[in-house]
C-alpha cells in the first residue's frame, strides 16, 4: 500500500540515485516506449524525466537533468541525454530550451555524439539562430573533417541558419563539398543550393555553374539532388541537360525512388521542347473508313493515297525520345506510387497512342493503395478517360463503388464509368447506377443521378430508359433525390420536348410538394418554356405562385417572373393582371438583379406605346425563343491544360508555382546537341599509376569510345550497363583495383605531382591515402568514410568529368595557399567592413560584429558602392509591452535588436521578454488574431511552451512595417484562455538597417535627392554639444551608420546612411554643428535626404526631439 508519509524520504533518494546516473537498467526502463523519451507514469509529460525525481519536481525543471548530463565529461551520459533529446523531437515535443546545452557538445570527439547534435542543430538552428551563429566557426572546420557525416552534417546546418550575413561562407561551403570525395557530401550539397538561393537570389550565375558540375556527376546518389536543385533554381537552362539527358535515362532505374520522381517530372518538360508530337500524323485522313465515298471508288482513292504517301514523310520517332520511353518503362513496376504515376503523366504526354496503354494496367494496381493515393490516381484516370476511354474498358469493373469507399472517392469512380460508358457497356453500367441510387449518401445519390443524365445525353439508344427511370424517381420518399431528377430531367426534355408531354404535366404536379429551390426553379422553366402544349395547368401554376412569391428563393423568383412574361405573351386573357401582380411584388423586392429585371421585361411586355410598339412586335421573339439543348459533359474535360498528376490539374486551378508543359515543336531541334560535347579525359601516360583500369559503375553513350581498349568482359555501352554491371563488374574491379595498388606502391615511387591537381583545396594532409586511390580509380574507405562500392565509383567519374584536363581545384574567394586544415572559409575580404564600435555581446544582438580599429566607417568602404554593415548602437533598455495589471500577472516587455531577422530581411526584429510575475504556472504563449493594416506582415516568435511563477524567457518577433509608422495589433493568447491585445509600431528609426559608402558616393547621392526629397530644421541645445555627443544622440535615436572621416571633437559636419528595411530606400542624415566657440545657445542644423518624403519629415523630427535631450 502506499503511504503519502513516505514521499519526504523517498524524494531525496530519487534524487541522489539520479544524480549518480541512475543505472543503465533504469534508464533502459523509463525510455521503453520509443526514441528514448517514453517513459512509465500515468502522464505522458513526465515521460521525459531522465530520472524517478522527475516525477516529483515541477515542469519548469523537467530538462535540469538532461543538461548536467550534457555538461558531464563522459560520453555515455552525453550520448544517452542525447538520444533521449531526438526523441522528444520525433514525438514533436519542443526540445528548444536545451540549445545553449546542446550546441556546446558540437566539439565532442565522440562521433555518435556528434551525430546526434548535428541532427538537432538542423531541427532548431534556424529558430535559435543567435547562438547557431557563435559555433558557425566550430561548423566550418567540420567540413574538413575526416568523417564524410560530419562533413555533411555540418554543411546541412550550415545552410540551416537562415541570415544573409553567412551567404559568403555558405557558397564557399558548397563550392568546396561539390568536388568532396564522399558522394554523401555531394548529395548534401546539392540539397543546400536551393536553400541558398532562397536567401540571396543575386547568387544564382555562381549556383549555375555549381549544378552544372552536379549534373556531371554520375553517382547515383548525386544525380537526383542535383536535378533536384536544377529544377528549384535554374529549370529554364535546358542547355545544362543537353549532354547529361542519356546519362539520366541510363541511371533512371538506379537512382533513389524520390529521385526518379523529379528526375521523370523534368524529362518529361524537357521532351516537350527537344522532341516532335509522335501522334501528330494521326489525323482523320489516316483513318481507313470514309463515310463519303463508297466502296465502288476504293480503288482509285488508294491509288490517291499511295501517290499522296510518296510526297509525305513518314514520322520516324527520335532515337533519344525512344530511350526516354524505354528506360522509363521498367519503372511502372515500383513500389512507390509516386514514380508510377510520373511515368503514367509522361507516356501521357510524350508517348505514342499505341503504347500509353502500357500504364494502365500498373495504374489500375495502385487503386488497391491508401485513400489519399487513390484519389490522386482516379483524378488522372478520369481525366484521361476523356480522351483514351479504349485504354481502361477492359477495367471497367475495376471502377465499381465498394461500400467502404468515402463520398470523394465514389464520386470519382463515377466519373470514371460515366467516360467508358459505351453501347455495348452501357446495361451494366446503368444496373450498377440502379443500386447507387439506394445509397444513403446523398451527395453520391446526386452524381449517380448526373450520371445516369449524362449516359442518356451522350448514348442515344438509352435516352428513353434512363428518363423513364428518372421519371420513376419523382415518386422516390427522398426530396433530394427527387429535386435532383427533375433538374436531369429538364435536361433531356430540352432535347425531345413534343414527345414527352405527360412528363411535363407530371412534373407541374410536383411543384406543390417539393421545397428545393433549384428543382422549382427547374420546373417552372419547363412550363414557361412550353406553356403551350399545357395551356390549362400554367396559369394556374402562375396563380400558386404568385401567392408564394415573396417566400421564394431568388433563383425561383426570377423563373416565376419569366412564366409571368411567356404567360402574358401566349395567353394575356387569363394571366395579364398576374403578370402585372407579380411585377408589382418584384418592382420592391430585396434583390437588386430581380428589381433590374423586372424594369427590363416591363417595358418589353408592357410597353407605353402600346402593343404594336416596335418592342411589343419583337417582344415574343425574344422571350419565346428556340433555346439550344444543354450539352452534358464531364467536368474533367478542361484539365488537360495543366500537366497530369501535378497538383493544378488535381484542384483544377493554377497553383503557386506551377510551370507550363511546352507544346511539341513544329520541328525537332538539333539531336547532335545531347552528343558528348567533349570526349572524356584520356589518362596520362603514368604506367606506375595504372597498372589497370577501373571503369565507372554506369557509362553513357560516350564510352563507347574506350569499349576498344578495355578488356571485353568489363565493357558495355549505352543503358546495358545500368543493370548489367551492377551484379558481376563490382567484386573483380574492386579485386583488379587492390590488385593494382600493391603493385604500384611496390614499384613506383612517391608521386611528384602536387596534390591540388586531384583534390580539392580543402581536403587535409592526412587524407594522403585517399589521394592514392583517386588517382588509382579505386575505392576510398579511410579517410572519407566512403565505405560502398558506388561511392568510390562516383569518385572516380568525377575525376573523369567530360573536360580536357583534369580542372584544377578552384581557390577559396580570398585567395591565399590552403595547406592548414583548420583554415576558415570566410576570409577577412568576405566579412562586413569593420566599424567604429566596439564589440557587441551576444545578448545584444552583434553576433558578427568583428573587433574594429580606430577609425571611422569609411575607411574601407569602396568608391562607388554602399555596403551593409552591422549596427553601431543597439539599445539595451527594453520598453513595456504589456503590464502585469492588463495582461493577469504576464509582464511583457520589449527592445528593438537592429539584427537581421530570420525569417525575412525586410523584417524588424523585436526581442520579447515574458516575465510571469503570479505564483501559477503559465503555459502556452503564443500569437492569436491579427489585425494587420494591409501590407504589414507578421512573423510570430515562438511559442513559449511553460513559464514558471517568477521566470523569465525570451524570444524574438519578426514585423514588416513596410517602411511606415503603423502599428501591428495582434492577440498574445495564454494557456488558460486569456487573450491581450497588444499594438506595436516602431519608430521611423528602428525601420532602418546602416549602410556605408565613401564620402563622395553620399555628396553625389545627396545632390540626386534635393528638393521635396530634403528635409531640413535646426535645434537649439541647453549646451554647446560635442561632435562625439551628438553621434552617440543620433546613432541611439536611429539605426544608421556614421560615415565621419574624423571621430574627434573638432569635425563640424556628421554625416550619417542608412536604408529602409523594407524597400531598400536610401536615407542620408547630415547634422551641422556650430562653431567650437559658439558658446550656449548655437543651433544645430540637421538635413535628412531621402526618396519618400513621409519618412525623412518623421525622422527629423525623430532627431530634432533625440537632439534636445
Amino acid at each position: 500500500m502506499w503511504d503519502p508519509k513516505m514521499l519526504p524520504r523517498i524524494a531525496p533518494m530519487a534524487t541522489s540515485v539520479g544524480a549518480a546516473g541512475f543505472g543503465a537498467d533504469v534508464r533502459s526502463g523509463m525510455a521503453a516506449g520509443g526514441g528514448g523519451g517514453g517513459g512509465g507514469g500515468g502522464d505522458i509529460e513526465y515521460g521525459n524525466e531522465a530520472t524517478p525525481a522527475g516525477f516529483f519536481s515541477a515542469d519548469f525543471k523537467r530538462h535540469d537533468d538532461l543538461k548536467q548530463m550534457l555538461d558531464s565529461s563522459k560520453d555515455n551520459l552525453k550520448l544517452e541525454a542525447m538520444k533521449r533529446i531526438i526523441g522528444m523531437v520525433a514525438k514533436g515535443r519542443d526540445a528548444s530550451d536545451l540549445f545553449p546545452a546542446v550546441v556546446k557538445n558540437v566539439v565532442s570527439k565522440n562521433i555518435e555524439v556528434k551525430k546526434l547534435v548535428y541532427t538537432y542543430l538542423v531541427r532548431y538552428a534556424e529558430e535559435k539562430q543567435d547562438l547557431a551563429l557563435l559555433s558557425i566557426s566550430t561548423f566550418q572546420r567540420a567540413l574538413k573533417d575526416p568523417n564524410q557525416l560530419i562533413r555533411a552534417n555540418a554543411l546541412r546546418v550550415l545552410s540551416s541558419i537562415r541570415v544573409p550575413v553567412i551567404v559568403p561562407i555558405m557558397m564557399l561551403a558548397i563550392n568546396d563539398s561539390v568536388v568532396d570525395m564522399s558522394p554523401y557530401v555531394r548529395k548534401t550539397a546539392a540539397h543546400a543550393i536551393p536553400k541558398l538561393y532562397s536567401l540571396d537570389p543575386g547568387q544564382k550565375e555562381e549556383l549555375v555553374t555549381v549544378i552544372e558540375k552536379l549534373l556531371a556527376d554520375r553517382t547515383t546518389l548525386v544525380v537526383g539532388s542535383a536535378v533536384m536543385a536544377f529544377e528549384e533554381v535554374c529549370p529554364e537552362r535546358i542547355d545544362l541537360v543537353h549532354k547529361n539527358f542519356r546519362k539520366l535515362c541510363n541511371v533512371l532505374v538506379d537512382i533513389e525512388e524520390w529521385g526518379q520522381v523529379i528526375i521523370i517530372n523534368m524529362l518529361t518538360h524537357y521532351a516537350r521542347t527537344q522532341f516532335i508530337d509522335p501522334n501528330l500524323q494521326d489525323g482523320p485522313g489516316d483513318q481507313p473508313e470514309r463515310p463519303f465515298y463508297d466502296d465502288s471508288e476504293s480503288e482509285s482513292e488508294s491509288e490517291g493515297s499511295d501517290a499522296e504517301g510518296q510526297k509525305r514523310k513518314p514520322y520516324v520517332m527520335d532515337q533519344d525520345h525512344a530511350l526516354l520511353l524505354r528506360s522509363t518503362k521498367p519503372l511502372l513496376q515500383s513500389r512507390n506510387a509516386a514514380v508510377v504515376m510520373g511515368v503514367a503523366q509522361l507516356y501521357h504526354h510524350l508517348a505514342p497512342r499505341s503504347e500509353v496503354s502500357l500504364v494502365t494496367k500498373a495504374m489500375i494496381r495502385l487503386l488497391r493503395s491508401h485513400r489519399e493515393v487513390q484519389s490522386v490516381v482516379l483524378t488522372c484516370i478520369a481525366s484521361m478517360t476523356t480522351q483514351r476511354k479504349g485504354m481502361f474498358d477492359p477495367y471497367l469493373k475495376s471502377f465499381f463503388v465498394r461500400s467502404c469507399d468515402s463520398s470523394h472517392i465514389k464520386i470519382l469512380k463515377l466519373e470514371i464509368l460515366t467516360n467508358l460508358a459505351t453501347e455495348s457497356s452501357i446495361s451494366i453500367v446503368l444496373r450498377e447506377f440502379q443500386t447507387y441510387i439506394a445509397s444513403h449518401d446523398k451527395t453520391f445519390v446526386a452524381a449517380t443521378i448526373q450520371a445516369i443524365g449524362r449516359c442518356a445525353s451522350n448514348i442515344a439508344d438509352v435516352t428513353d430508359t434512363c428518363l423513364q427511370g428518372l421519371v420513376a424517381l419523382l415518386s422516390n420518399r427522398d426530396e433530394s433525390v427527387v429535386a435532383e431528377s427533375v433538374v436531369v430531367i429538364k435536361k433531356l426534355l430540352q432535347t425531345q420536348p413534343g414527345e414527352h408531354k405527360e412528363i411535363i404535366r407530371h412534373m407541374a404536379r410536383l411543384v406543390d410538394h417539393i421545397k428545393i429551390p433549384m428543382a422549382r426553379a427547374s420546373i417552372l422553366w419547363l412550363i414557361g418554356e412550353y406553356c403551350d402544349r399545357i395551356p390549362r395547368i400554367a396559369p394556374d401554376v402562375l396563380r400558386k405562385m404568385a401567392k408564394t412569391f415573396i417566400n421564394e428563393e431568388d433563383i425561383v423568383k426570377l423563373q416565376i417572373v419569366n412564366l409571368a412574361s411567356k404567360l402574358c405573351l401566349t395567353n394575356p386573357e387569363q394571366t395579364e393582371l398576374l403578370a402585372q401582380y407579380v411585377y408589382s411584388l418584384a418592382r420592391y423586392d430585396p434583390s437588386y438583379d430581380l428589381r433590374d429585371r423586372v424594369r427590363l421585361m416591363r417595358h418589353l411586355v408592357f410597353p407605353a406605346d402600346g402593343p404594336n410598339s416596335r418592342l411589343g412586335k419583337y417582344a415574343r421573339r425574344i422571350f419565346m425563343a428556340t433555346k439550344p439543348a444543354p450539352r452534358l459533359e464531364s467536368s474533367f474535360k478542361d484539365r488537360d491544360q495543366f500537366q497530369l498528376g501535378s497538383l493544378s490539374h488535381y484542384i483544377n486551378a493554377r497553383a503557386t508555382g506551377y510551370r507550363e508543359l511546352a507544346s511539341f515543336p513544329a520541328e525537332a531541334p538539333d539531336p547532335t546537341v545531347r552528343n558528348s560535347v567533349v570526349p572524356l579525359p584520356e589518362r596520362p601516360p603514368e604506367p606506375a599509376l595504372q597498372p589497370t583500369r577501373q571503369r565507372g559503375f554506369y557509362s553513357d553513350s560516350s564510352s563507347e569510345d574506350e569499349s576498344e581498349d578495355s578488356d571485353s568482359d568489363s565493357s558495355s555501352s549505352g543503358s546495358g550497363e545500368s543493370s548489367g554491371e551492377s551484379s558481376s563488374g563490382e567484386s573483380s574491379s574492386s579485386e583488379d583495383a587492390a590488385t593494382a595498388r600493391t603493385k604500384a606502391r611496390a614499384r613506383a615511387p612517391p608521386p611528384t605531382r602536387g596534390v591540388s591537381a586531384l583534390r580539392p583545396p580543402q581536403a587535409s594532409s592526412s587524407d594522403s591515402d585517399e589521394d592514392d586511390s583517386d588517382e588509382e580509380g579505386s575505392t576510398s574507405g579511410s579517410g572519407s568514410g566512403s565505405d560502398s562500392g558506388s561511392e568510390s565509383d562516383g569518385s572516380a567519374s568525377s575525376a573523369a568529368a567530360p573536360a580536357a584536363p583534369p580542372p584544377a581545384a578552384p581557390a577559396p574567394a580570398g585567395g591565399g595557399g590552403g595547406g592548414n586544415s583548420v583554415d576558415l572559409l570566410l576570409e577577412l575580404d568576405s566579412v562586413p567592413a569593420p566599424l567604429g564600435t566596439e564589440l557587441l555581446t551576444p545578448s545584444l544582438g552583434g553576433l558578427l560584429s568583428p573587433v574594429a580599429a580606430s577609425g571611422a566607417a569609411t575607411a574601407t568602404a569602396k568608391a562607388d558602392t554602399i555596403e551593409l554593415v552591422s549596427a553601431q548602437f543597439v539599445p539595451s533598455e527594453y520598453r513595456e509591452l504589456v503590464n502585469p495589471i492588463t495582461g493577469s500577472g504576464l509582464q511583457v516587455r520589449y527592445r528593438y535588436t537592429r539584427a537581421p531577422h530570420l525569417y525575412s530581411a525586410a523584417m524588424t526584429s523585436v526581442e520579447l521578454s515574458f516575465t510571469n510575475t503570479t505564483q501559477q504556472e503559465m503555459t502556452d504563449i503564443h500569437v492569436g488574431q491579427k489585425a494587420l493594416t494591409a501590407g504589414l506582415t507578421l512573423h510570430e516568435f515562438a511559442p513559449v511552451s511553460l513559464l514558471a511563477p517568477g521566470g523569465t524567457v525570451g524570444s524574438t518577433l519578426g514585423v514588416d512595417f513596410r517602411d511606415s509608422t503603423h502599428a501591428a495589433r495582434f492577440d498574445i493568447v495564454t494557456g488558460g484562455g486569456r487573450t491581450v491585445p497588444v499594438s506595436l509600431a516602431a519608430p521611423m528609426g528602428e525601420i532602418l538597417r546602416p549602410v556605408t559608402m565613401s564620402d563622395d558616393l553620399f555628396q553625389r547621392r545627396r545632390a540626386q535627392l534635393r528638393g521635396m526629397n530634403e528635409a531640413g530644421g535646426s535645434v537649439t541645445p541647453a549646451c554647446c554639444p560635442t561632435p562625439t555627443d551628438v553621434r552617440k544622440l543620433v546613432l541611439a535615436a536611429v539605426n544608421v551608420a556614421a560615415l565621419s572621416s574624423d571621430t574627434g571633437d573638432n569635425e563640424r559636419q556628421l554625416r550619417f546612411a542608412g536604408q529602409t528595411m523594407s524597400s531598400g530606400t536610401l536615407v542620408l542624415i547630415t547634422v551641422g554643428l556650430p562653431a567650437a566657440d559658439g558658446g550656449d545657445g548655437a543651433a544645430v542644423t540637421v538635413t535628412v535626404n531621402c526618396e519618400k518624403m513621409v519618412v525623412g519629415n518623421m525622422l527629423l523630427k525623430e532627431l530634432k526631439t533625440q537632439l534636445l535631450r
